[in-house]
């Protein structure tokens, strides 16, 4: 397996607040590209980061050694539709706590 923190760029500093409807939909798309490889095990995490420099959002990925990781982000929504880009960074491992409830349960079910 190989580990990737992989950090989503958008294209612009105020992404979030200035989307146009094209890119709400283009982001939709994104979380449901994200929650399919999280609900097949090719990525641990993932989540927005508030930046006061602009936001941004990680991804940890965990994929076989015959997947390339610039091929599998190549294909999110938000990517194909030229809505930012992003950077890849290789982890020597990856660990991470077993799944509890939490896990068994999203953070908005709480």
């Amino acid at each position: 397996m190989k580990y990737y923190l992989c950090k989503y760029i958008p294209p612009r500093a105020d992404f979030l607040a200035t989307m146009s409807a094209a890119e709400k939909q283009w982001m939709k798309q994104h979380g449901a590209f994200l929650d399919d490889l999280l609900a097949k095990g090719q990525i641990v995490a993932h989540g927005p980061v508030t930046d006061p420099r602009g936001g941004y959002g990680v991804s940890l990925y965990q994929i076989p050694d015959d997947l390339d990781i610039e091929a599998v982000t190549s294909e999110d929504p938000v990517v194909k539709n030229g809505a930012g880009h992003y950077e890849h960074y290789p982890m020597m491992h990856l660990k991470a706590r077993a799944p509890g409830p939490i896990w068994q349960r999203g953070w908005h079910d709480l």
